[in-house]
């Protein structure tokens, strides 16, 4: 079947399928007479099982090795397990990460009146992290130890509420803009539930 056809039959965009092949998780060798790839059963069931490792939150690279013991039958299951309770790990380091970011956004909200007035603790609060995060704040930070840091949020907390890595890799390939507002899908992110279909990126 051809790349339109495969994409419907996977849940997966012909742009996601293409980047797939591009940085080598699956290697589709038949064509047509004209030159096009076409995709017979074995491509579609690798396919599947990336899309459903990515939808689990595994790194590129961690699916990249799921695959070859995957395919590899004298596999120990014991390199397997490894790979998925490292990243039930990351998972919780993650998890942990965002409740923190739920918490300090909540406490920030409920500072806030929210009526006409101008005042608001939400962005006070939020023009406190970048001062703090500023050269001069961090030497002023450093010349008074008893100074309190303002609650942050981690780089991979806020990335992980980010679109889909692979979804933004696939557009820089392709020339595509990326849009912020891309359907909620992201790669590394924690388990949800499938809901992709053939257009979804």
């Amino acid at each position: 079947m051809n790349i339109g056809q495969a994409s419907k039959a996977v849940g997966l965009s012909a742009k996601m399928i293409r980047y797939y092949e591009s940085i080598g998780l699956v290697h589709p060798t038949a064509r047509t007479e004209g030159g096009y790839r076409t995709y017979r059963e074995s491509d579609l069931h690798h396919l599947r099982f990336i899309r459903q490792a990515r939808r689990l939150g595994f790194a590129v690279e961690d699916v990249r090795r799921l695959l070859a013991l995957w395919q590899d039958h004298a596999r120990a299951s014991a390199e397997v397990k490894a790979i998925a309770l490292a990243h039930v790990s990351d998972l919780d380091r993650r998890i942990a990460e965002m409740v923190s970011m739920r918490d300090a956004l909540a406490h920030l909200a409920s500072t806030c009146h929210g009526d006409a007035r101008p005042d608001c603790p939400i962005l006070e609060g939020l023009a406190e992290v970048v001062s703090e995060a500023s050269p001069a704040s961090r030497r002023t930070r450093a010349a008074s130890p008893a100074h309190a840091a303002p609650t942050a949020v981690s780089g991979d907390a806020c990335r992980a509420c980010a679109t889909d890595p692979d979804d933004v890799r696939a557009r820089q390939k392709s020339g595509a803009p990326h849009s912020d507002r891309t359907r909620g899908k992201r790669a590394d992110s924690l388990p949800r539930q499938d809901t992709d279909s053939g257009h979804q990126e």
